[in-house]
């Protein structure tokens, strides 16, 4: 990602633009463009192709980026939507068979890629682990993200990972109620009714204002900007939020589970 950022500054200061003068001609915002040659966030495919006809690269950014190796740390379904992560400033997170990896531990993300079919290797989940709780700081500190996540009841009666692994997830889980701009909210097992039975999904929005929405399967995953998309997810987590216990209620679940644990 460091050397496509720093082939993007070149190609610019070659062609006379600054970063605003480069975001006033694409699709990108300044804060994007300058991210992007940081390091700190990936060039996507239809913004390098954006870049190779402003600029008059010959194709080298799209090429680039084709060529880029596959990361260790993230499954390669999910990169992209991890790089929109990052420069998140809002995220709606619903999850029915295990908690949002922004708001696991340490042993309970262990429990989960030990839990993978077929199993991988040491070197690879220590690597995953690593990168789930550097994502986490987005959480945290000036700039954080506001995020609200909903969850089912199921999860948090599970024993992934063991008694003790559980029982740390289910404080940590009550500290991050806690955080500034985070919503927690379970979603009871006894609902007649469920907005969320096609599965789990997450809505983001960036700094420049654009929205996606991320869902994911046993082996792919899809991160679409359509609008009718977009839409029908946040109807989608509208009512599943309403759904589901508010913030106080869910805080209560908590202190009662962690009572009986």
């Amino acid at each position: 990602m460091e050397v496509i950022g720093a082939q993007l500054a070149l190609f610019r200061i070659n062609a006379g633009l600054t970063q605003r003068g480069l975001g006033e001609r694409t699709t990108a915002s300044e804060e994007t463009i300058a991210s992007i040659e940081q390091g700190r966030r990936a060039l996507m495919p239809h913004l390098a192709s954006e870049f190779d006809q402003l600029l008059r690269t010959g194709g080298a950014l799209a090429a680039g980026v084709t060529k880029l190796p596959r990361k260790e740390k993230y499954p390669i379904w999910a990169e992209d939507f991890i790089a929109f992560e990052q420069e998140a400033v809002s995220l709606s997170w619903y999850e029915h068979g295990v908690l949002p990896g922004l708001l696991q531990t340490g042993d309970y993300a262990l429990a989960t890629f030990r839990s993978n079919i077929p199993g991988l290797s040491d070197e690879t989940v220590e690597q995953r682990v690593t990168a789930r709780l550097e994502r986490q700081q987005i959480l945290h500190g000036k700039g954080a993200v506001t995020a609200s996540f909903v969850f089912s009841e199921a999860i948090v009666r599970s024993n992934l990972g063991g008694r003790e692994v559980m029982r740390a997830q289910l404080v940590h889980l009550r500290e991050c109620a806690e955080l500034t701009g985070v919503s927690l909210q379970i979603l009871p097992l006894n609902r007649e009714h469920h907005a969320g039975l096609n599965g789990p999904f997450v809505l983001l929005e960036t700094a420049d204002h654009q929205h996606f929405a991320y869902t994911e399967a046993q082996r792919s995953s899809e991160l679409t900007s359509d609008p009718d998309e977009v839409s029908i997810l946040t109807q989608k987590y509208g009512m599943l939020r309403m759904q589901a216990l508010n913030a106080e209620e869910t805080m209560g679940l908590l202190d009662r589970l962690l009572g009986e644990r």
